[in-house]
């Protein structure tokens, strides 16, 4: 029996590996790398919100005036969205006073922030409506010092 008769073919496995490594590439690293970038995206959007509401609450107590320390809480608010490299929506920001007059002693200011964080790298096309985002929120509530000078009473 010649060797030759029977011959076995042997797969020749040239240039598999540039392959499976494009398809690994596309079907396991792309997703992930997008899924990271979005939870880095919602994690520094949650951050922000939760300091912006903190430092708005702590600039709007410590006010003299009303007027005065709804702008210092506006601005301080900005400026903890700036530190996240992101911008704060108008109108995202809200102050009430839940007890009594606005920086009266011992009264207390419910700032709440409500915005919604675009997800990157989507198209509208691919999301219907417009770009898809998540919702985010962040509630503080700051007591005024109860041995503040009364903002109404009028100084002699």
């Amino acid at each position: 029996m010649r060797r030759g008769a029977r011959s076995v073919r042997r797969r020749d496995d040239t240039g598999s590996a540039i392959v499976e490594f494009i398809v690994i590439g596309v079907c396991v690293l792309v997703p992930m790398v997008y899924v990271v970038q979005c939870a880095m995206t919602v994690q520094a959007a949650a951050l922000a919100s939760s300091q912006a509401v903190r430092e708005a609450g702590r600039a709007f107590s410590t006010a003299a005036v009303e007027a005065d320390g709804r702008s210092r809480a506006a601005a301080a608010a900005r400026l903890a969205f700036a530190d996240q490299g992101l911008d704060l929506p108008v109108g995202a920001l809200r102050l009430a006073c839940a007890d009594g007059p606005c920086l009266s002693p011992g009264s207390v200011v419910d700032v709440s922030l409500a915005w919604q964080v675009p997800l990157p790298w989507l198209p509208a096309a691919w999301t219907g409506e417009g770009r898809a985002a998540l919702p985010i929120t962040a509630f503080q509530r700051v007591p005024v010092d109860d041995y503040r000078g009364d903002p109404q009473a009028v100084a002699p």
